[in-house]
């Protein structure tokens, strides 16, 4: 068991937002040379997103990479052994070819995108992103460093583990410099656990990466230029001069950006605002340099760095979205993340898990500030995370609520936002909801002592319906009086299946013929349970193509017919396709797909417990006319248990699929099959297509009572 620092979580904490806040500032000038934010901005010292029409919150490969490459250590070894070849297949697990995570730029332009291609053509890491196998232009470009905050978040103050794994990872993808300045930086930030002492995080980095390396000369360069220099625009033009972009070739080389990280934590590493005001002025590849540099800080200083200067985080909110195979993890929050990479951490040093807060609510504002995306348009609320008797909660706080007013909404997202999809940018969203009918939500409320009237709760949630319309749905409300505490609960009505669940929380009103309510409600958790009781199929609305419905699913897939025919009209030109949706916290549920045909090819079936693309237990039908409880392990498909089954080409077949525990259980027709497995615990449902096309009209689901 390795020691890990005493504030370890709320230092993850710090660097997840650190991530978050630094990406998201950065985003919308990207690429834009010093002179053009200059001319066009300004200086930057807040988000500008709203000056260019843009939201702050968006899909970025930033985020998306930084925080699905680090589950590797979940998919595989959690330890020090997890190998290159691990990691490039939690990629092909992970990234949907042309739609999620990364920029899809083109095989030999993006760095990435041809390392992507190599796995999927058989090059195993670490040949996949080799300068054997790419050239050396294309291998050290950016990418390598833009990911590895997760690997040094997991490795608190072990600067050799931080080494071994930012390199692990970056050679999927990268070769030469560019993983010289991934090990450096994931180096710096393993070390800031324990020291902000920026020289001595420097002088840690170096220690791991060649002293004739480009990015070791280029370093001892910077610290002396800004020893002589004093200031840093004068700095930044003779890095720009001596190591600018026309000085490397490619989209965007690592040396040019990482010489701007180095001077910006040299000039400004004492002060948060000061680095992202200092590193994003600067210009060139603004989001991925300060999610680098605004990590890196955070981590020095913790959650004080944001302290005493401008409000990044209250309209971050937490927010995160993560475009991946996962669609349950794609809508995500700080607090959520830090958890997950902490866990990790505590898992690489032998040290036991942290215990889910509030018994596992998806919602439990345990961490300073939290509020986990909850936001309210309102102007009568005001939304900060505190404690509550000892409990830390969401605190709403209510100023001249009348019973005239319309009700006060506080709500956090848990599909895709409607803003989003109104950027016209680089990134594809893979995203499930993370809510469904037929589960049970509880809230755990507490009405302030304070509170000068009655006010009524509900729950609340926004969906979209089959015109893409968000509509308003709300549970029984309950009366609470000043000092009460009280819990709501509700079973989401099943007459919303096919509405994909936008949004969730709470909405408050005071009580007829109460006087004006000022005070505040204490939110002290919110969870939902169990599998979801629906049935998927094309909402009644034909008229038009139902968007939010087919964003709903992540897929793999060629194409994806939902628009004629049955409601599931599928084909995949090459290999395996998969088309799923909903998320890891479905445990123990039964899938029946109604009027399942295979049109053509094979293998097909239903999926359960999906867990990414390579990830899932299958009911399968198979060429040689067998059916076969088969689970996908990566590049594997392992048959547990088959039948025969002569099964007819367009012929209709009720297809079901039980996952219960370790015992999974599949039948079509007379054919039972029951195996037992426990590599997967919990995911979502989906059809599989492999070289060719199937149909079917709908998937249902329904979780399992205990005891049966």
């Amino acid at each position: 068991m390795s020691p890990i620092p005493d504030d370890y979580l709320h230092r993850v904490y710090a660097g997840v937002l650190g991530k978050l806040v630094g990406v998201y500032l950065g985003r919308p000038f990207e690429n834009w040379t010093y002179q053009e934010i200059q001319d066009k901005l300004g200086d930057i010292r807040y988000y500008v997103h709203d000056k260019l029409g843009l939201p702050l919150v968006v899909i970025d490969d930033d985020v998306s990479g930084t925080f699905t490459f680090v589950r590797a250590l979940e998919e595989h070894a959690a330890s020090a052994d997890l190998s290159s070849e691990d990691v490039g297949k939690t990629w092909l697990n992970n990234v949907v070819e042309g739609r999620s995570i990364f920029w899809w730029g083109g095989n030999g332009i993006s760095t990435e995108h041809t390392a992507f291609l190599n796995l999927k053509n058989g090059i195993t890491a670490p040949a996949s992103g080799a300068f054997k196998t790419n050239g050396r232009t294309l291998a050290e470009q950016i990418g390598a460093q833009i990911f590895i905050d997760g690997w040094a978040m997991v490795a608190p103050g072990n600067q050799a583990l931080a080494a071994q794994l930012a390199e692990t990872a970056a050679r999927v993808s990268h070769d030469g410099e560019a993983v010289y300045a991934a090990k450096l930086w994931a180096v710096m930030e393993a070390e800031a656990f324990l020291s902000s002492d920026v020289n001595h995080l420097l002088d840690a980095g170096l220690a791991f990466v060649p002293t004739d390396s480009i990015i070791a000369r280029m370093i001892a360069d910077v610290r002396r230029w800004v020893q002589e220099d004093g200031d840093w625009r004068q700095t930044r033009q003779r890095i720009e001069d001596n190591y600018g972009y026309d000085k490397y070739p490619g989209i965007c080389h690592v040396v040019p950006n990482h010489a701007i990280m180095i001077m910006a934590v040299l000039y400004a590493g004492h002060d948060f605002h000061e680095a992202m005001h200092v590193i994003n002025t600067c210009g060139w590849d603004t989001d991925c340099n300060a999610g680098n540099v605004a990590c890196l800080v955070a981590l020095m200083h913790g959650l004080a760095a944001f302290q005493d200067g401008p409000d990044w985080l209250g309209p971050l909110a937490d927010r995160a979205i993560i475009s991946s195979a996962d669609g349950g993890y794609s809508i995500n929050n700080a607090a959520r993340i830090a958890y997950d990479i902490a866990n990790l951490g505590h898992r690489l040093s032998g040290n036991p898990a942290f215990q889910p807060p509030k018994d596992g609510a998806q919602f439990h504002f345990s961490l300073p500030g939290s509020v986990q995306g909850f936001q309210s348009p309102s102007d009568l609320a005001r939304i900060s995370q505190s404690q509550d008797s000892g409990v830390d909660s969401l605190c709403i706080h209510i100023n001249n609520l009348t019973d005239t007013s319309d009700a006060v909404e506080v709500m956090t997202p848990t599909f895709t936002p409607l803003d989003i999809l109104q950027v016209d940018r680089n990134y594809e969203i893979m995203a499930s909801p993370l809510v469904y009918p037929g589960q049970r939500v509880k809230a755990e409320l507490h009405a302030a002592d304070s509170n000068t009237a009655v006010s009524t709760v509900c729950l609340r949630i926004k969906a979209y319906d089959e015109n893409d319309i968000l509509r308003t749905v709300d549970s029984q409300p309950i009366s609470m009086k000043s000092g009460q505490q009280d819990s709501l609960e509700w079973i989401i009505p099943e007459s919303l299946q096919n509405w994909p669940i936008y949004k969730i929380g709470i909405a408050i009103r005071t009580s007829t013929g109460s006087p004006n309510l000022n005070g505040a409600i204490f939110l002290h958790s919110l969870r939902w349970d169990g599998a979801p009781r629906m049935t998927l199929k094309r909402p009644a609305n034909k008229s038009r193509y139902q968007s939010f419905w087919n964003r709903a699913w992540v897929s793999s897939i060629d194409k994806v017919h939902t628009d004629m025919g049955p409601s599931f009209f599928i084909a995949q030109d090459r290999g395996e396709g998969l088309l799923s949706q909903g998320a890891r916290d479905w445990i123990d549920y039964d899938v029946t797909v109604s009027n399942f045909v295979v049109n053509f090819g094979g293998p097909m079936g239903v999926a359960a417990r999906v867990q990414g693309l390579n990830r899932y237990y299958g009911l399968m039908f198979t060429k040689d006319k067998r059916v076969a409880l088969v689970k996908a392990a990566d590049d594997k498909r392992i048959e547990l248990m088959s039948m025969p089954f002569a099964w007819e080409d367009n012929h209709k077949y009720q297809v079901h699929l039980r996952v219960r525990g370790s015992k999974i259980e599949g039948k079509v027709g007379q054919v039972e099959l029951t195996v037992t497995d426990e590599d997967y615990v919990g995911g979502a449902v989906g059809l599989v297509v492999t070289d060719g096309s199937l149909s079917a009209d709908s998937i249902s689901i329904s979780p399992i009572d205990s005891g049966k």
